[in-house]
């Protein structure tokens, strides 16, 4: 156990989350046409509107996720997690998309049913069963 003391935080939402993508265009098709999602924000800023920003997100959800050209290095190997009440029919649904998901989905032992998918740049997307509402 840690001696730190740590004042209340004044956060109170995941927002964004990003993933580096080589294309923001091709990766926007992918998330909107493949897995549903909608376009949440696509405006260019910059001095001459040369950078872009881009968010996605499930219809209903608070939380985004950022799709970002690559700052230093190569895109992808990021990972986030999002819920569905019906993990069995979103595999499928994925699957016959021809979207890149795991061949069955998951069952760990004291946890929920989840796959994952993959993105076309390498960044992965673990489908999680929600709980149900009480």
């Amino acid at each position: 156990m840690s001696n730190l003391t740590q004042a209340p935080t004044t956060i109170s939402n995941l927002g964004v989350a990003m993933f580096t993508v080589a294309d923001q265009d091709a990766a926007l098709a992918f998330y909107v046409e493949k897995l549903g999602f909608e376009v949440r924000s696509d405006v260019r800023f910059g001095d001459q509107d040369e950078m872009r920003w881009l968010e996605v997100a499930p219809p209903g959800s608070a939380a985004r996720l950022a799709l970002n050209p690559p700052m230093a290095g190569q895109p992808g190997g990021s990972t986030i997690g999002v819920e569905t009440p019906d993990v069995l029919g979103e595999h499928a649904r994925l699957r016959a998309a021809g979207v890149d998901v795991d061949a069955e989905p998951m069952r760990p032992p004291g946890a929920p049913v989840m796959f994952a998918l993959r993105d076309p740049d390498g960044n992965t997307v673990f489908v999680v069963e929600a709980a149900p509402s009480a």
